[in-house]
């Protein structure tokens, strides 16, 4: 009786779907949050960078304000990713070709290192060398302004601990843009010494 009842299980295939959907479901959940998750921060990349390159066209007018210009990005950002910080960042430089160069030096003891009294240009005119010539903040006429965003948010959707990446997402976008000549050039420029 019950080796006739066990062939009669064995054979019947009622409710496999049931059993061979429940195998599948968690892999398919799993893909579909990530296409999900996945788009949205495209999304979200997206409405970023053009938000920034509106901003940063807005800012190479006279009269803009550091404060009006983020402004415009964090509201175009918080209408997309409501929890999302944003920090801001932005260097002016003379033109575009110093963007993100070291200050020039003239290496006298040949060690590729700015010391030893060697005479260096302080294009950002802060008294010291930097590998990074820009000056803080929107510079002024025909400057080249590199204006930089970064925004960080929780994810949309619950799957960073089952596939062990970060529950943030964090996004940076730049653009480089020269302000209008609305005034005199700044010639930071001064002949240093380094240390």
């Amino acid at each position: 009786m019950i080796l006739s009842r066990f062939k009669s299980l064995r054979n019947d295939i009622n409710g496999v779907a049931l059993v061979e959907f429940a195998m599948i479901a968690p892999v398919l959940l799993m893909m579909l949050m990530g296409i999900f998750d996945f788009s949205y921060n495209m999304y979200a990349n997206s409405m970023l960078q053009g938000s920034v390159q509106a901003a940063a066209r807005d800012s190479t007018l006279q009269g803009a304000t550091e404060t009006s210009v983020d402004q415009i990005v964090r509201d175009a950002v918080l209408d997309v990713v409501p929890d999302a910080t944003m920090t801001f960042n932005r260097k002016a430089y003379s033109n575009f070709s110093n963007v993100g160069k070291a200050e020039d030096f003239t290496d006298v003891n040949g060690d590729h290192a700015c010391n030893d009294g060697e005479p260096f240009e302080d294009a950002n005119a802060n008294g010291v060398w930097d590998a990074d010539q820009g000056q803080a903040g929107m510079g002024g006429a025909r400057d080249a302004v590199l204006y930089e965003v970064t925004i960080k948010y929780p994810r949309a959707f619950p799957i960073a601990p089952f596939i062990g990446i970060s529950p943030f997402q964090q996004t940076t976008v730049t653009s480089v843009l020269r302000n209008q000549p609305y005034g005199d050039v700044i010639d930071r420029a001064v002949t240093k010494n380094c240390p």
